[in-house]
């Protein structure tokens, strides 16, 4: 698969003939691959008080920067053998963009579509930043493209969304919070024709990062290039079976182990990062390290979890467990690229690994369990289906408490919940490919509708305050 010429450059002088043997070996047995190359795309430049102009600008600019992406990743992938399953792109955050232009959510809708057929031109798989940052409050642009996002979502068919609602520094909106209980509803609602799947592309955070390469949480920051690229690496069955040889060895041993291992998964990832950038004339922005499950045999966070000595994700210790596997992953990565960034730890998508399915099946994985783990690894409650019937107000309430974690403690948190409209506890839903499917989790049933209707404003903590 390597060789001495197509390693090329630095890189070259880095790799030896043991570490390709045993990348090769990552790749073939191990689930090892690039889950994305992701251009970050800035449209700061096509704004426009004209949404015919604002459209057109949008398209133009995204088909002109993007239009070598896909090619320029399936040669990599070929010349190198390492396999790249996403090419995707991010852009700004679009209320930002429309604002001038918009005046109704159906104005936004047709952001949405022009976004999709820009996507579907290029041939990436996703695209990101149908996005509004309304931590402190909403403008009217901010308002209108949240209420948009039910029938974007709907008539768009791989657009993402994200909605960061606090930080650290500004509190959190709850304001939005409450908005974003009925938005989730309504766009369960407008896409039940398929499991409610429309929430499978949107997600809400607290202190989103600029440099996101992950769908459905991915949008190009305002403070970034023109241009950029982004790279998620991702190696769950690197992991395991790397934990697997050391199986009842000490802590020490164990996390020198996941350290070395994250180290040699993040080098991959920055060869592909540097060789992109390279081709497409586009500055390399990060790596990002996470571990991101697939629904695939062998490729299971909740595996890990496992192999460290769990019976199932959940098991009393899971949170410890995520916690050390999380902090030696970005030990280890931090030191194999010059720029790690984006979310950068473990994933726990309930739909999206095979592991965390069989956990929740079992009896042994709670949504409150769930929330616990998102205080120590990366991102937070992800890919969750739960009973149709859950109320607005239900929802809002349980992103508010896992916002809350991210603003205390200075993390990226998110929530990515599906209501599954005529589904209940017992039953499954069906999302297909990378994102899998899910068994319906009981929620608690018991009301917070006087919290989340107080309206305003979660104030930042008192160690949000450094200058």
């Amino acid at each position: 698969m390597y060789s001495s010429r197509n390693l090329g450059g630095t890189f070259n002088k880095m790799i030896n003939i043991n570490e390709v043997l045993e990348t090769n070996k990552m790749i073939e047995k191990e689930n090892l691959d690039v889950r994305t190359i992701t251009l970050g795309i800035s449209l700061l430049d096509c704004m426009d008080s004209d949404l015919g102009r604002l459209n057109e600008k949008i398209y133009n600019k995204i088909t002109t920067v993007a239009k070598d992406l896909v090619s320029t990743g399936e040669a990599i992938e070929k010349e190198f053998g390492i396999p790249i399953v996403n090419k995707r792109i991010s852009v700004t955050p679009i209320a930002l963009i429309g604002g001038s232009a918009c005046r109704t959510s159906e104005d936004f809708v047709t952001i949405a579509k022009t976004l999709d057929r820009a996507r579907n031109d290029v041939g990436v798989n996703f695209l990101g930043g149908y996005s509004a940052l309304v931590s402190k409050g909403m403008t009217a642009a901010d308002e209108l493209l949240l209420r948009s996002i039910p029938q974007a979502l709907a008539q768009t068919e791989l657009m993402c969304s994200s909605v960061n609602l606090g930080s650290t520094k500004t509190g959190i909106d709850m304001d939005a919070v409450r908005l974003m209980g009925d938005i989730i509803k309504e766009t369960a609602e407008l896409t039940k024709d398929k499991d409610s799947i429309g929430c499978s592309k949107l997600v809400v955070f607290c202190n989103a990062p600029d440099d996101n390469p992950f769908m459905a949480g991915a949008f190009h920051g305002v403070t970034e290039a023109d241009a950029i690229i982004n790279v998620g690496v991702s190696g769950p069955g690197v992991v395991k079976n790397a934990l697997e040889r050391v199986r009842g060895e000490n802590f020490e041993v164990l996390c020198e182990t996941i350290k070395k291992t994250a180290f040699k998964v993040t080098r991959v990832g920055q060869l592909v990062a540097q060789e992109a950038s390279k081709r497409l004339g586009i500055p390399f922005g990060i790596v990002d390290l996470s571990l991101a499950p697939t629904p695939a045999i062998g490729d299971s966070v909740a595996d890990i979890l496992c192999e460290i000595g769990l019976e199932y994700a959940g098991a009393p210790g899971t949170t410890a467990a995520l916690a050390l596997l999380n902090d030696q992953v970005k030990k280890g990565g931090v030191m194999a690229s010059s720029y790690v960034g984006g979310l950068s730890g473990a994933f726990i998508p309930v739909s999206e690994d095979q592991g965390m399915i069989d956990a929740v099946n079992a009896g042994a994985l709670t949504l409150e369990k769930l929330e616990a783990m998102t205080c120590v690894c990366s991102v937070g409650l992800d890919m969750i289906a739960i009973p149709g019937d859950t109320k607005p107000t239900t929802i809002a309430g349980i992103i508010a408490d896992e916002l809350a974690i991210g603003m205390i403690n200075q993390k990226t948190t998110a929530v990515r919940i599906i209501p599954v409209i005529g589904k209940t506890v017992g039953d499954s839903a069906e999302f297909g490919g990378l994102l899998g499917h899910a068994p319906i989790m009981p929620v608690n049933r018991y009301s917070c509708d006087a919290f989340v209707n107080r309206g305003g404003r979660i104030p930042a903590p008192i160690h949000s305050f450094k200058n």
